[in-house]
């Protein structure tokens, strides 16, 4: 079963981060003593994981912690990363998608990589949507928290005239939106404005955690009937109910718990899987304890099976939902 991770932050830590992924998460160093590395490629081949959405995110500056305070210090931000995934992609440790037929073409042992950008900031004009399509962009996120193009997680507010000029250059060149962290007006907003697909790459139930950060039923509902596809995020703050977060660990019952949550409000099991965000600024104590790297993530289809789905259902959580929504929606340009 070849599984699909549909976010993980791979540059960010390689460039920003300082560490080296090309090598196990256990062979990792992190500065941090608490954050433990929980991905490195090696795992991810270990663990079969066939594909992967690959991020690039860019810092904000934030109070007093360091970061992009411009456009074009985003931008450069980007690049970094984007010349980072570049050198995977010519070393063969990582294998570049762009195109539909791409999605399910690549040998035993080696991962593919779906290029996506958390945080639109570096997107300076329609022109730079333009040049990030031509060097394989393929899935965007408009916001983190607040960006220049829309509210976001614990920022409300709507789409900013950029973001309307953004979004109607991302329709044109066929990419991916992805809603995960968009504020609540602004993901209606963008889904009135846009036809392109939309997906939410890493987000979580609402009605289980009640923040903003995670999707209401509607929000999963309208995802679905677009032929979205959400993946569930396995950072256990996002996990876990209100009052147990610091009081227990997450498990992958929690994993179930808000994919069960899902497929009932949808009716099928087609239209989740996996964004599991395990390298997102937290540690391997901070993701189901069954887990150590992207190498166990096998256990996840245990996991579900466990939990009483069906076989095939296993199946389309554990990647065919991922590669079937890539296989029609990818554009066929390179």
């Amino acid at each position: 079963m070849r599984i699909v991770d549909a976010h993980l932050d791979l540059a960010y830590n390689a460039v920003n981060g300082g560490r080296d992924v090309t090598r196990p998460a256990r062979e990792q160093s992190a500065k941090d003593p608490t954050d433990t590395p929980s991905v490195g490629l090696p795992d991810l081949v270990a663990g079969n994981v066939g594909l992967v959405c690959a991020t690039i995110f860019c810092d904000p500056q934030l109070g007093d912690c360091p970061g992009y305070r411009t456009a074009d210090e985003a931008a450069a931000q980007a690049r970094a990363q984007l010349e980072w995934y570049y050198r995977q992609f010519a070393e063969g440790s990582l294998e570049m998608v762009t195109t539909r037929d791409q999605v399910t073409a690549r040998e035993p042992g080696k991962t593919g990589a779906i290029l996506l950008m958390e945080g639109a900031d570096p997107l300076r004009s329609a022109d730079d949507v333009a040049e990030w399509f031509d060097a394989g962009l393929r899935i965007v996120g408009l916001a983190w928290r607040r960006t220049r193009m829309a509210g976001g997680t614990g920022e409300p507010g709507g789409l900013t005239e950029d973001g309307r000029t953004i979004v109607d250059a991302l329709d044109r060149h066929g990419i991916v939106h992805d809603a995960s962290h968009l504020a609540e007006q602004a993901f209606w907003e963008l889904l009135d404005r846009s036809t392109g697909p939309v997906i939410a790459s890493h987000s979580n139930c609402r009605a289980i955690v009640p923040t903003d950060r995670q999707l209401s039923d509607d929000m999963i509902k309208e995802i679905a009937r677009r032929g979205g596809v959400i993946g569930i995020n396995f950072y256990e703050k996002f996990l876990l109910r209100p009052g147990e977060f610091n009081v227990r660990r997450a498990t992958l019952v929690d994993v179930v718990t808000h994919l069960k949550h899902i497929c009932d409000l949808i009716g099928d099991a087609t239209h989740v899987g996996l964004g599991t965000d395990m390298d997102g600024g937290f540690g391997a104590e901070r993701i189901p304890t069954e887990l150590k790297t992207s190498a166990d993530l096998p256990r996840v289809a245990e996991a579900l099976s466990a939990g009483g789905f069906s076989d095939a259902d296993v199946t389309n959580i554990m990647g065919a939902n991922w590669s079937r929504f890539f296989a029609q929606n990818l554009s066929d340009k390179t």
